[in-house]
């Protein structure tokens, strides 16, 4: 994806355009390239919100956005982003209780 996208989105983040949600969503229809912008718009926002958009390289951080939607989208294309989701909350909960168990 562009670098030049890529720095509009944050640039329109940085102004403080509050609300981002057309931008950020996409059919299930839609281009393969639509759903990867509405991710990016999205992966974007959430940094932007949590205030690590900005501390790493351009490069970097346009890099982990990507990363991020291309695992993102793979998993919903093959159907398991959900199953995926619970398995991995699952996990964790189990993980916690092991843990809760051995410092008790």
């Amino acid at each position: 994806m562009s670098k030049l996208y890529f720095c509009a989105v944050a640039a329109l983040l940085a102004a403080g355009c509050a609300d981002v949600s057309k931008y950020t969503s996409a059919d299930a229809n839609a281009s393969a390239k639509t759903r990867m912008r509405a991710c990016m718009v999205s992966e974007a926002n959430s940094k932007f919100q949590a205030g690590s958009l900005f501390t790493k390289t351009l490069s970097a951080t346009a890099d982990e956005i990507v990363n991020a939607c291309i695992k993102k989208l793979a998993l919903q294309s093959a159907g398991i982003s959900e199953e995926s989701q619970s398995t991995a909350k699952n996990i964790i909960n189990n993980l916690q209780n092991l843990n809760l168990g051995v410092n008790n």
